[in-house]
């Protein structure tokens, strides 16, 4: 049976068959594309925590009635924990469905904070004339605190989920219109910051709710049966688009890498490795094969991520944007949306549990990001392998910095940031300066940080030779120096202070992530990437310096006159230049063209030949015990 729509809305079944006209195609895309970032738009301009209104750490999503994520400008959750505990045929008008349960999340959801609110979408029925679901809206994002053991609730040392807040799986917050204040007092009375809670709560559920309304008009105006079959060719097209353009630049084999975290937040650094084996096939109707077998075990500390649920649906749509490099054009990567079209096509292979991608509960999880983050650079650098290079280079993760204490008037703050690095050098263009992997959020301006919190913003620029060197330059991270104008404690989760982002194809690898109070001070000491309260008398200076991205191919290829640009804009220093590309720079800014070609050959004749396809950085052989590489990065 095929459901067959009328301009009413109505749907019953029918024998028929019902094609996707294709401008209706574009109108419902684009009305699909409009509604999701009407959504965001709307819990950024009315939700109150600097993390959601300012940062904009949170995401807006599409689904089906099959569970099938629509949109692709943004990722999101997933819709499958809901229908789980609330059959569809169960739902109402007007009901409001919340959750955070990273267990009970089917891999959509990554540590508590992340706060997930859905609502179904309805359009009526021939048969019944009742309201009968034919989607959902659904958002979720980095709320400021739901409890546990610090402010934040990312407690860097946690053993266990329990410290790390509250844990909600799938509720009911709304019935038919009417929120479930008993469970809003519970979560806003477990929160530091009950009301930035309830504020952007509220945000999200309204913004959902409208998105919903608005949804449902495109399946009256257009009917039920039309508008999915529309959908159906959204996601079609997608598959075939992936297919056809992205995998077929895949060679037929296997391959593997592996990259790593550098702590957990409990033991002593080391090599957390997550491991990639890509088996491409293109003669099968699911080419691509990931498996993470050779994924380390579970940390005690709080970076694993729960990826093994419903059948890795949240990673694959996660790790597709990566697949995009691979388009003929820079121009045509940026056109490419992932959405549920890409699951049909790559098939996931996850190890046994009790590792740092199948955790046991109650493992913690809240530093998920350095695994969840790291995959992204895992699959670039063995497709990388796989291309001859035809890949960026690594970038910046996600990392936060955090102040919190007491404002003036005796009230608690906490000014928490998602910081922004380099990203990797491309085989055409170098990388980008300080930005942010999540898709539009952004550090806090320094009118809002000064104005609503007791501290001041003293400097902020490019922190210069970041970027890793290569004929293609990685971006680079940014300096921030804070100064705390009343007692304090700061808070970092970070990763890559001992790691590098790696360069790839001849390019170096870039800076590390670094902290320092007092920097030229009498108290000058580095804090660790994971603390919880490192504690700042009033007048003290916290420097914050971001990764940078990793090079691209042979520094020694970069044109004289590029170098030169980049000491001009202040990259790139002039003993970098010296170093990293071998240009020799006089008192006057110019380049000195004989002892440039003359370093740069002794440079060419120091190299064994036997160098590695990717630089890990210093960082690498601290970790490793003396090893610069493993045998993965050689081709």
């Amino acid at each position: 049976m095929t459901a067959v729509q009328g301009r009413s809305g109505h749907f019953g079944p029918s024998n028929g068959t019902v094609d996707a006209d294709p401008v209706l195609v574009e109108i419902v895309a684009g009305t699909l594309a409009a509604i999701e970032k009407e959504v965001e738009t709307s819990i950024g301009r009315t939700s109150r925590s600097p993390m959601i209104r300012d940062a904009h750490d949170f995401r807006a999503g599409i689904h089906d009635r099959q569970l099938r994520k629509l949109t692709g400008r943004s990722y999101s959750a997933l819709v499958h924990p809901v229908v789980r505990d609330y059959p569809i045929e169960t739902m109402n008008v007007g009901d409001v469905y919340f959750h955070n349960d990273v267990y009970l999340s089917e891999g959509g959801i990554g540590h508590l904070p992340d706060l997930c609110v859905t609502v179904p979408v309805f359009a009526a029925s021939a048969e019944t004339g009742e309201p009968k679901v034919v989607a959902f809206i659904q958002a979720f994002g980095h709320h400021d605190d739901i409890g546990g053991a610090v402010p934040g609730s990312m407690p860097s040392a946690a053993t266990s989920v329990y410290e790390e807040g509250l844990m909600v799986p799938p509720i009911k917050l709304w019935d038919r219109g009417v929120p479930n204040e008993s469970a809003l007092k519970i979560m806003t009375r477990n929160s530091r910051m009950p009301d930035s809670l309830a504020a952007d709560l509220d945000a999200e559920c309204s913004a959902c709710l409208a998105g919903a309304r608005r949804l449902g008009e495109l399946f009256d105006r257009y009917g039920v049966a039309a508008v999915e079959a529309c959908f159906e060719a959204i996601l079609s097209n997608s598959t075939e688009v992936y297919r056809r353009e992205i995998l077929s630049q895949i060679p037929d084999g296997s391959y593997v890498w592996e990259d790593y975290a550098e702590h957990d937040g409990v033991e002593e650094p080391q090599l957390h490795r997550q491991r990639i084996t890509l088996t491409m096939d293109s003669s099968k109707d699911v080419p691509l094969v990931i498996d993470f077998t050779g994924t380390g075990p579970q940390a005690k500390g709080p970076i694993n991520h729960c990826g093994d649920y419903a059948d890795g649906n949240f990673l694959k749509k996660w790790l597709a944007p990566i697949l995009r490099n691979l388009a003929e054009t820079p121009e045509r990567m940026a056109q490419l949306d992932v959405n549920e079209g890409v699951v049909p096509l790559i098939e996931m292979r996850f190890p046994e549990k009790g590792t740092l991608l199948t955790p046991v509960f109650p493992a913690p999880t809240n530093a998920r990001t350095f695994v969840i983050l790291r995959l992204l650079g895992v699959l670039a650098g063995v497709l990388a392998k796989a291309t001859g290079g035809r890949m960026p280079a690594d970038q910046e993760t996600i990392r936060y910095t955090g102040v919190y204490g007491t404002d003036a008037d005796g009230e608690p703050y906490l000014m928490r940031e998602v910081l922004g690095g380099g990203s990797g050098g491309r085989y055409y263009a170098d990388g980008e300066d300080t930005i942010h992997v999540v898709p539009d959020s952004r550090n806090l301006p320094t009118e809002f940080t000064e104005s609503r919190f007791p501290l001041r913003v003293e400097r902020l620029g490019l922190a210069m030779d970041s970027g890793g060197a290569g004929r293609h330059r990685g971006g680079c991270g940014y300096e921030k120096h804070i100064r705390v104008l009343r007692d304090a404690h700061f808070m970092s989760i970070a990763d890559r202070s001992i790691l590098a982002c790696w360069g790839v194809k001849g390019g170096k690898a870039g800076k590390p992530f670094q902290i320092t109070v007092d920097p030229g001070g009498p108290d000058e000491h580095e804090v660790d990437a994971l603390a919880d309260a490192e504690p700042l008398r009033a007048g003290t200076v916290v420097r914050i310096r971001t990764t940078g991205g990793g090079g691209w191919g042979d520094p020694l290829d970069r044109p004289v006159e590029e170098v030169l640009r980049d000491i001009a804009w202040r990259k790139v220093s002039v003993a970098g230049a010296r170093e990293d590309y071998g240009v020799v720079v006089r008192d006057d800014g110019t380049a000195d063209e004989v002892a440039t070609e003359q370093l740069r050959q002794r440079l060419r004749d120091a190299r064994t030949g036997e160098e590695p396809f990717f630089d890990r950085g210093p960082g690498y052989a601290t970790l490793s015990g003396g090893a610069a590489f493993n045998e993965f990065d050689v081709v």
